[in-house]
């Protein structure tokens, strides 16, 4: 799937990092989303190779990067903390700025790196969701009733991790199994790779503290960033025509240019594993954009 591509494990201050590298050009770096690993980008990442120096790695608790200790207010699973890894790996590969893509969780890392570290993104594209802020702040019904997953990883330890380690599969098929439109997306050694990380306790809780993080420090970081910072690089945003997004907001678009002055973007006919269902719109989409 990643033929020319070479495997490797980056020590960063807080985990070991694991991912792949290959092409040649200006770096890019794709962030995967729930419940996948760097091999969400398997269709995405050997064409953007012909034109670009391409990183994907496992973020923090996922697949086969570390799962560090966690604390009680969840700090080393923020998106702040994993940002910085991502960081880190990118500067221990040379590369000082680079183009910055995530899907679902790795879009929340990916705006939170460009907020943080302004000088290093100098292009941002995020997939199917809206800024933790917003979604807490508009939350209602519909919302935790079609985002219940979130509640449930987000629940006090341990119950959450109990559930998943006693039949991961569980979890992880209905993910792949209801969220997308394209219910063929995913080839058999994939779906299994997805799996195999969820039957892992220590990813599990390292997962689970992610979303409790989520639900304190990193909505707390987006309310203190509002109105005060904003992304300072180009931002694409694409989002699932068929998926929630486009049916809890109006106007997603619009909610990101709250966050920076220059989007653009736009509805893609699948569900929500966007690079997996339209791999072709996506790298046309991204071809166009990080060029």
């Amino acid at each position: 799937m990643f033929d020319g591509f070479e495997e490797f494990d980056i020590d960063t201050s807080g985990a070991t990092i694991h991912g792949r590298r290959g092409g040649s050009g200006p770096p890019v770096l794709l962030l995967h989303g729930i419940p996948e690993t760097h091999l969400m980008w398997h269709h995405i990442a050997p064409q953007l190779a012909e034109n670009f120096t391409v990183v994907a790695t496992d973020l923090r608790g996922w697949g086969d990067s570390g799962t560090p200790p966690s604390t009680a207010d969840h700090e080393p699973y923020s998106m702040r903390a994993i940002a910085r890894d991502q960081v880190e790996v990118m500067r221990s590969l040379g590369h000082e700025q680079f183009r910055l893509v995530g899907h679902d969780r790795g879009a929340r890392c990916a705006y939170r790196l460009a907020l943080d570290e302004p000088d290093a993104v100098t292009r941002l594209a995020v997939m199917d969701v809206v800024p933790i802020g917003d979604v807490y702040n508009r939350a209602d019904k519909t919302f935790s009733l079609s985002y219940w997953v979130w509640s449930f990883l987000a629940a006090p330890a341990p119950v959450p991790e109990r559930f998943i380690d006693a039949a991961p599969a569980v979890l992880v098929d209905f993910m792949l199994d209801t969220w997308p439109e394209v219910k063929d997306a995913f080839p058999p050694e994939v779906r299994a790779a997805y799996v195999r990380q969820f039957s892992d306790p220590a990813t599990v809780h390292a997962i689970c503290e992610e979303f409790r993080a989520a639900a304190t420090l990193d909505y707390q970081q987006d309310e203190a960033d509002r109105g005060h910072r904003k992304i300072a690089c180009p931002v694409l945003f694409l989002w699932s025509q068929h998926g929630q997004v486009a049916k809890l907001y109006d106007d997603p678009l619009a909610i990101w240019r709250e966050w920076a002055d220059d989007v653009r973007g736009e509805p893609v006919p699948v569900g929500h594993f966007i690079p997996e269902e339209a791999p072709e719109q996506t790298l046309r989409q991204l071809l166009d954009f990080l060029s």
